[in-house]
């Protein structure tokens, strides 16, 4: 039976990724820092928080890396954790900085230290590429990161694809575009969305805040994106991919889809100063061909089906809550 390691296990990816990895048969061993004990909801939700073996784990402690390599002994690392907030970035660059780039050559130094056989995925992000003049990005797109959070990125990036290059390790960077679905945190603006207008719809809620409205992402489903990461390693040698859905919508087509899904009128909806960033990306598409070419990645959850989904998922949430029944979920219960 094959060992995998999940760094950053309690996230949406993560969680995922783990009922991916369990149904393949794996022990699944998950690295977590002991404050994010309160997100164990999301592996609660697809009933796998018994099945993972918890390891506590610090990015920014070597030793802890260490160790977590020698209780797991995995064939298969995948780092997925990160601060993975943009808009927190820029208020802890520092930290951001630590946890996403550093941190990724601590692992990669105590893999190498451990046992050179091991694979290793590294989690990327399209937020690097910022404004870059391309309609589309895909892997010969020159980075130009806009925010701590992308400049962490590109770092861990490098350092992923030298440690394959120098040290010869198995390792891959997979450059997702956004993914989203009901297990994303409360702090991204999909799930915002999704929550708030399933409140309002229910008349928990009167208004959603949100900032501009009017940047454009590639949204695909991340359940799907999970088995890619799990496929990048499988290959017999270790490249990079673009991973997305070759669509871009707006934040403000995002709003209008959950609304009308919700039944809810638009005009509950406005756009605050006070949420900009202080700098952003206008649009970002990915072009995922060389992932459909020698994956065989082909996104089936389209645009407005993943909305859809998120939006079901937060109404009935909310209406369980009115019925004061019990579930894993991360929303505040206060009204």
């Amino acid at each position: 039976m094959t060992n995998a390691l999940i760094t950053g296990i309690t996230g949406q990816d993560g969680s995922y990724l783990a009922k991916f990895l369990l149904d393949k048969g794996y022990n699944v061993f998950g690295g977590y820092r002991r404050s994010s004990s309160k997100n164990f909801w999301r592996l609660n939700y697809l009933n796998i928080l018994d099945k993972v073996k918890l390891i506590p784990l610090d990015m920014l402690d070597s030793p802890s890396l260490s160790t977590a390599l020698q209780s797991s002994n995995p064939t298969e690392v995948y780092n997925l954790a990160a601060q993975s907030f943009v808009g927190l970035s820029f208020t802890q660059p520092i930290n951001t900085s630590n946890v996403n780039g550093t941190g990724v050559v601590r692992l990669l130094e105590e893999i190498h230290k451990f046992n050179s056989k091991i694979k290793f995925y590294q989690a990327s992000s399209s937020e690097m590429f910022g404004n870059i003049e391309s309609k589309t990005k895909n892997e010969k797109t020159p980075f130009s990161p806009t925010s701590p959070y992308a400049i962490s990125k590109v770092d861990a990036f490098f350092e992923t694809k030298m440690y394959r290059e120098t040290h010869s390790l198995y390792t891959v960077n997979g450059i997702l575009f956004n993914h989203e679905s009901p297990l994303r945190g409360l702090e991204f603006v999909t799930r915002k969305i999704t929550n708030e207008i399933a409140k309002i719809s229910l008349g928990l809620s009167k208004k959603l805040v949100l900032g501009n409205l009017d940047p454009k992402r590639d949204w695909g489903y991340a359940k799907e994106y999970v088995e890619m990461m799990w496929k990048m390693l499988q290959q017999k040698n270790p490249d990079d991919y673009v991973l997305a859905t070759g669509q871009s919508h707006s934040v403000r087509e995002f709003v209008e889809t959950a609304c009308k899904e919700a039944g809810v009128s638009i005009n509950c909806v406005v756009s605050s100063k006070k949420y900009f960033r202080p700098s952003d990306v206008n649009d970002l598409k990915g072009d995922s061909s060389k992932a459909k070419k020698i994956l065989g990645w082909k996104p089936k959850i389209t645009f407005k089906k993943l909305v859809k989904i998120m939006i079901e998922e937060d109404i009935k949430r909310w209406n369980k809550f009115l019925k004061k029944e019990y579930f894993p979920w991360d929303a505040d219960s206060s009204i």
